[in-house]
């Protein structure tokens, strides 16, 4: 099976391959839920209040994400230099650790979501009228969080063995397998909401099925579960895991915040329509977003190997070319959006009061999108890296410390209402975004120089 060769492969080769395997995969993966949104919009005489309330759900599934990026995007890299710097045995340990942390962690949450499901949904601002439709599709998409959160969670691990083809197609199975679901559930067998739910539960079966089965029998490191003697005895480890994923856990889980943030002010200036408005600017959002992840994420692996490796020029000219590949993205989709907002919007909803409140938020809100790059690529290498401190530090000065009290602020304080909600997002994107990119090259670029003078150096 062909893999990225990531120590002697060409660095805009093994980004490219990487970033457009993964590309493929995180559009693919986006499906599950942006498909969900596209059929449920188009529900006949409910379709715009059902989207809002599944918009309220969007939190909880952001939740589940987090808690898997806090095992997978924590232990990958790790796994990535340990794998660079030849240490396998602990590479192996980190696997099967955030193996058994995943599958645990899916259960408790699991577990809790169902049994506080109604008030949870209550209060991230679901009215009376979208509970209806916003409790059934909620319990039926927990129903899925353990092969949810093993398929995002172990992905990384998959990709960063070099099997990124692999990873793609345990997303493409899911992916297809929901687009064909979703009207039959929702349409043919008159389920509505919760068609969609079980549609995408069904999907995300499918997905774990092929990747735990690669993981099991064909991956050059294998996936076991840890009894809980082993687990305990590695705390050290779960500690570095958790400590560094916790980067990518609040990206998520601010995001999540975010979002609850947006959703109660929102219903409470501009009423229920609002909420739908910034459902759609969240799923286009996601849409136009996955790109960049991709870029940054497919040369992650690169980057950890290459630094566990001690080969500074490797990991230079690999930050060099997500950069630019990443601006180059993001300048043209700021573009489309400035100048056609309705081709993205149109992907969601056909409903023209709804379309015309939609446009002018949706300009305010991807605004100054372009400095989205500086974060992303900023928080890779910190990430990648292993600079726990600063990944963390800065996913939260961007959706907490920035976000989060302008969301408030703006519109009550400032007298600006919703506008003021879609405009805490591109302030947020411009400071959070150059304070992070300045910070990485304050830290990392003197760091990679010295580690370049000390391989130089005679011994």
């Amino acid at each position: 099976m062909r893999r990225v060769d990531f120590e002697n492969g060409g660095i805009v080769q093994n980004i490219l391959q990487s970033a457009f395997l993964m590309l493929i995969a995180q559009i693919l993966n986006l499906l599950y839920n942006i498909v969900d949104r596209v059929y449920i919009a188009r529900i006949p005489e409910i379709g715009t209040a059902a989207l809002g309330a599944v918009g309220v759900c969007f939190p909880v599934i952001v939740i589940i994400t987090a808690f898997s990026n806090l095992f997978g995007t924590g232990g990958a890299p790790l796994f990535s230099i340990a794998r660079g710097s030849g240490d396998q045995d602990r590479a192996r340990r980190i696997l099967h650790t955030c193996y058994t942390l995943l599958a645990g962690c899916a259960l408790v949450l699991m577990a809790v979501g169902l049994l506080f499901a109604r008030p949870i949904l209550a209060l991230f601002g679901a009215s009376d009228n979208a509970m209806q439709y916003a409790l059934p599709y909620m319990v039926i998409y927990l129903l899925g969080t353990l092969p949810s959160m093993l398929t995002t969670g172990l992905n990384p691990f998959v990709n960063a063995q070099g099997y990124v083809m692999v990873g793609m197609s345990s997303v493409v199975i899911g992916a297809v397998a929901n687009l064909v679901l979703d009207p039959l559930f929702i349409f043919a067998f008159g389920m509505g909401v919760a068609g969609a739910a079980a549609a995408t539960v069904l999907s995300q079966v499918l997905s774990a099925v092929f990747l735990l089965g690669f993981l099991h029998r064909r991956a050059e490191y294998r996936v076991r579960l840890l009894p809980l003697r082993d687990l305990l005895a590695g705390l050290a480890l779960i500690r570095d895991i958790v400590s560094l994923g916790t980067a990518g856990f609040i990206m998520q889980l601010t995001n999540s915040l975010v979002t609850i943030s947006c959703n109660n002010v929102l219903a409470a200036t501009g009423g229920d329509l609002y909420v739908s408005v910034m459902t759609i600017l969240s799923s286009v959002r996601q849409m136009v977003e996955t790109p960049l992840a991709a870029i940054t994420d497919g040369s992650s692996p690169i980057i950890s190997y290459n630094y566990g490796a001690r080969r500074p020029g490797r990991v230079r000219q690999a930050c060099l070319i997500m950069g630019l590949l990443a601006f180059g993205y993001a300048l043209a989709i700021w573009l489309v959006i400035q100048l056609a907002p309705r081709v993205l919007i149109a992907v969601f909803s056909s409903d023209r009061t709804l379309l015309a409140d939609t446009v002018p938020a949706m300009k305010l809100y991807f605004s100054t999108f372009i400095f989205m790059l500086l974060q992303y690529v900023g928080q890779t290498v910190f990430k990648s890296l292993n600079k726990k401190r600063q990944a963390v530090f800065f996913s939260l000065l961007r959706k907490v410390i920035i976000v989060v009290p302008l969301t408030y602020l703006l519109p009550y304080a400032f007298g600006l209402g919703t506008d003021g909600v879609f405009l805490a997002e591109p302030i947020s994107n411009v400071i959070g975004g150059c304070a992070c990119f300045l910070a990485m090259l304050a830290t990392v670029w003197p760091e990679l120089k010295a580690m370049a003078a000390d391989s130089a150096a005679p011994r």
